[in-house]
């Protein structure tokens, strides 16, 4: 029988207005997910609201996009944290909304319901969207003009990713932060670099949108992948979901 990885569904909301909390809660079933195609369950959900300080589950302040949201939950739960993570934005399907999500109806439940657990646990980090545009095409990546020298160093710092020397000419990968971890990736990092990181958000000059973006292409240096990280793209179906035609 295969192993089975409990899964933890981390969604986040951007903004909130009180028509969007409304639409939110009315269609808060779509959280109930199928089981995965190892037959493995859909676990926890943690919904974080990032402009209601009421919230069970919220942000310290609205900045950063997504990021605050997803550093909050890893440094809040660091030591207990699940076998496999998925980072998920609010929306569940549709293009305007949900455009980046690469399955068919640009639908966050089907491409849940393909996730291979066992390759997140394999690879350590996969990014859910194979398509290489935005974000992987040699125009985007050289140079990101998003992480310059000057902002890596000032994430990172002097230190294991973050010496002059080490600085890359290039930094890319696929567009729109929704990805998988595991455990064993997330704590390969100390907790106090996530909230190193937390408070590089927090602190920057960057607006909600450049801040954000920011991180967007850090993410798969935090967990662990080169500076480029861009699968083939029918590799990254085949190894992710399992669509290998």
């Amino acid at each position: 029988m295969a192993k089975r990885y409990k899964a933890l569904l981390l969604i986040t909301t951007i903004s909130l207005s009180l028509l969007a909390w409304h639409q939110y809660t009315k269609s808060k079933t779509w959280w109930s997910f199928p089981n995965y195609d190892d037959g493995s369950p859909a676990g926890e959900r943690a919904i974080y609201t990032v402009d209601d300080r009421s919230a069970r589950l919220h942000t310290s302040t609205n900045k950063g996009k997504e990021s605050l949201a997803y550093l909050t939950y890893i440094i809040s739960h660091y030591s207990s944290l699940p076998s496999t993570v998925v980072f998920l934005h609010s929306h569940r399907s549709g293009y305007l909304r949900g455009w980046h999500t690469d399955a068919w109806g640009w639908d966050n439940v089907r491409a849940l319901r393909s996730l291979r657990l066992s390759y997140v646990q394999e690879s350590g980090y996969v990014i859910l969207r194979c398509n290489w545009k935005p974000g992987c095409l040699p125009a985007h990546y050289s140079p990101n003009t998003h992480v310059t020298k000057e902002v890596w160093l000032e994430v990172f710092g002097y230190g294991a990713n973050g010496t002059a020397e080490q600085v890359p000419d290039q930094v890319g990968q696929a567009c729109c932060p929704q990805f998988a971890v595991s455990r064993t990736q997330i704590i390969a990092r100390p907790l106090e670099d996530y909230i190193s990181y937390r408070q590089w958000v927090l602190d920057t000059e960057m607006s909600d949108e450049k801040s954000g973006r920011v991180m967007e292409f850090l993410w798969h240096v935090i967990f662990g992948k080169g500076p480029v990280y861009c699968p083939e793209p029918s590799t990254c179906y085949c190894k992710v979901y399992g669509r290998c035609d």
